[in-house]
C-alpha cells in the first residue's frame, strides 16, 4: 500500500485535484463544511485523511506532553494536540512547544515563527511522518522535529531543517533508542534530557 509522500509527490502537476488554499480550509470550517473533529488535515493543499488513533499513541502523546511540560523553560508551553498554521497547510502535530504563552494566540493558531519543537507520535503514520510531514516541517524551518516511533521503539530527532527550498529536509538527524535520554533543544540550547522509555507507550 502506498505512503502518503509516495501518493502526493506525483500529483504536483495534477490538475484534476483542487488544492484549497489555508484561507478557503478555515472558511469551510467557520461555514460549518467541516465540523471541529472531522478526521481531515489540510497537507500542501489537499484534504488528508487522519490515522486512527490507536490506545499506544494516544499513551504516548500523553507521556511526551506530561515529560515536555516537566522540562520546558518559562517563556514557552507546551500542547497537544495543537493544529499549526503554515503557507499552504495546517497539519496537527501531537505536541507543540510553542513560544510565548496559550493567551497569545486568542484568534489564530501558532505558525512557524512561534513554534519551538514539534513531535508527532508515529504507528500507523510513520511512513507519512517521515516523508511527507517531515518535507512540510523542514520547509516551514520548524527548528526540531520529533518521531516518537512506536514500531522501532525509539525517538527520531531531526534538526537544522532547510526552509524552503527545491527539496526541504532537515540537514541533521539522529536516533534514540529505548536505553537513550533525548535531549529537549529550546532555542539551539539543551535545557534537559528526558528517557525515551518515558515517551514510549
Amino acid at each position: 500500500m502506498s505512503g502518503i509522500a509516495d501518493v502526493l509527490q506525483p500529483m504536483a502537476g495534477d490538475e484534476s485535484h483542487w488544492r484549497l488554499s489555508v484561507e478557503q480550509y478555515h472558511d469551510m470550517a467557520r461555514h460549518g463544511i467541516l465540523l471541529d473533529g472531522d478526521p481531515v488535515e489540510l497537507l500542501e493543499g489537499l484534504l488528508v485523511k487522519k490515522m486512527t488513533i490507536s490506545p499506544s499513541h494516544r499513551r504516548a502523546t500523553r507521556r511526551v506532553r506530561l515529560a515536555l511540560e516537566r522540562v520546558v523553560p518559562t517563556g514557552c508551553y507546551v500542547d497537544a494536540p495543537s493544529p499549526i498554521t503554515l503557507q499552504r497547510s495546517e497539519p496537527e502535530p501531537d505536541v507543540v512547544v510553542v513560544r510565548g504563552a496559550e493567551g497569545d494566540y486568542p484568534d489564530r493558531h501558532p505558525g512557524p515563527q512561534d513554534l519551538l519543537l514539534l513531535v508527532e507520535v508515529s504507528d500507523s503514520s510513520l511512513r507519512r511522518d517521515q516523508g511527507f510531514k517531515k518535507v512540510i516541517y523542514a520547509k516551514a524551518a520548524i527548528p526540531v522535529y520529533w518521531i516518537v516511533n512506536l514500531i522501532d521503539r525509539r525517538v527520531e530527532v531531526y534538526s537544522d531543517p532547510t526552509g524552503a527550498v527545491e527539496q526541504p529536509d532537515y540537514r541533521f538527524h539522529r536516533d534514540f533508542d529505548e536505553a537513550d535520554h533525548v535531549p529537549v533543544m529550546i532555542e539551539g540550547g539543551e535545557v534537559a534530557k528526558i528517557p525515551v522509555r518515558d515517551v514510549l507507550a
